[in-house]
Order: structure tokens, then C-alpha cells, then sequence
């Protein structure tokens, strides 16, 4: 298994991607990539973007949006790059292409190498749970590829202790999850990525690791393979019952 999955695609005055650039090139390995741009309501501008920075480094790539048979591009793909955006809207895509079971088992299986960016890292977890956006579409199930047995959530930040906002932060909301579900949530930060080869799992830039009972932060370069070994269960939270 080959992943590549990204906190965000751009990095602030950056072009897009080249933050892992190289990181792109290890998963890429000379082979045509296959990008997905169904997070974003502009599949051509999104598409033509995304081309061009894989391109300024040297990987070719075409979208899935533009072939005959989207669904078989996908599925037929040597790598697919799966773009950011609304991650609702994404994973209702994928279900609605008929993608979901035999992308899953391709990417586990090593057949296809996987790059995603933000919606696109949410929907390789097995669920979209602990996604930042809001549900501006109903995909049928929150459940997603499941490539890694673990929740992600992009664009981590800490609380502000000097704000004066009342809301709940994001470590508020990732404990909410946890509450309702036993199942690590691993954090990044702006700039880090997750890299997955074979069995040995590598975070690149800082991050925080959540679990149940505690949370742990990271700085990057830890080795977090232990993670690929878990049995996640969900929807084991506690619950009101109605009288008899």
C-alpha cells in the first residue's frame, strides 16, 4: 500500500503541492495519475490547476472528469489524486459513481497509489466523521474508503488562549468523537502529510495524536505504523432509552 495523504494542497505563497513535491514523486514512481475533482463545484478550473502543479514537477496526470467513463478511469487508475474541497460532496460523488468498494480494495491491495489533499486525505479514513465542513449534500453513508483504520482531521489548530470566542474548539470537537466512538484521531497541522508505505506509516510536519484516554503531540519524523494495525469501532457512545 502506497499513500500519500495531505493535510492541505497549498501551503501560503506557495504554489500548489510543492510543499511535497517530493513526496508526490516517491508515490507517483513515473506513473500516469489519474486526479478527482468532484470535492469542488468547478471541475475544469480545479482540474487544469491541479494538472499544472503536478506537472511543474514532473508528474503527468489527467482528470477523471474528462474521460468517457469516469468511474472506470478511476478504478483502472495506477495512482489517483484526490483534490480537496467539500468532503460531503466528494464521498456523495464516489458513491454515486459506484466507486467506493473497488477503489477501497484496490488502494489496499498496493494496485493503486493514493495522493489526497485535504476532503481527499477525510475520505481515505473510514469514515468522513471528523471532516471540518458542512453537509451541503447527504452522500448515503458517512462510511469511506477505509484505507488506514484511523481518523484523520486536516487543517488542525490549537485554541487561541487570549481569544475571547465561546464556541467549541477543534480538540473539543475531536473529544466529542471520541466520546461516541473508539477510534484514534490523528491531527495535522497546515503543511504536514501522512506517508504510508507497505506497513510503516510516517508523519511529516507537527501534528497531534488523539485517543480516548489521551493525546500526544507530534513533531514530525515519528514513526506512527502502530496506528495501521487497529480495529476502530464506532457508534459506541451513551445513550438515552425510552421507558417501557
Amino acid at each position: 500500500m502506497e499513500l500519500l495523504l495531505l493535510s492541505n494542497s497549498t501551503n501560503f505563497g506557495q504554489p500548489m503541492y510543492s510543499h511535497a513535491a517530493e513526496a508526490f514523486g516517491e508515490v507517483a514512481q513515473g506513473r500516469s495519475v489519474v486526479f478527482i475533482p468532484f470535492a469542488l463545484a468547478d471541475w475544469d478550473d480545479y482540474a487544469d490547476r491541479a494538472i499544472a502543479a503536478m506537472a511543474a514537477f514532473g508528474i503527468e496526470s489527467t482528470s477523471a472528469h474528462r474521460a468517457t467513463a469516469p468511474d472506470r478511469a478511476i478504478l483502472e487508475a495506477d495512482v489517483v489524486m484526490m483534490g480537496g474541497g467539500n468532503t460531503f460532496r466528494l464521498l456523495d460523488s464516489l458513491y454515486r459513481l459506484g466507486v467506493i468498494e473497488g477503489l477501497s480494495e484496490r488502494v489496499r491491495s498496493g494496485d493503486t497509489h493514493y495522493i489526497g489533499a485535504s476532503a481527499g486525505t477525510n475520505v481515505a479514513c473510514p469514515s468522513i466523521r471528523t471532516t471540518n465542513d458542512m453537509p451541503i449534500c447527504r452522500p448515503p453513508h458517512f462510511d469511506a474508503l477505509g484505507a488506514v483504520p484511523f481518523q484523520i482531521n486536516l487543517h488542525y489548530i490549537d485554541a487561541d488562549p487570549h481569544s475571547t470566542y465561546m464556541g467549541e474548539t477543534r480538540e473539543t470537537r475531536i473529544e466529542e468523537f471520541l466520546e461516541e466512538n473508539d477510534c484514534p484521531v490523528l491531527a495535522m497541522y497546515e503543511g504536514s502529510w501522512l506517508r504510508v508505505s507497505h506497513q510503516q506509516a510516517t508523519m511529516h510536519g507537527p501534528g497531534r495524536l488523539f485517543q480516548r484516554e489521551s493525546h500526544e503531540g507530534l513533531d514530525g519524523g515519528e514513526d506512527v505504523s502502530q496506528l495501521l494495525g487497529l480495529s476502530p469501532t464506532f457508534d459506541k457512545g451513551r445513550y438515552p432509552r425510552p421507558g417501557s
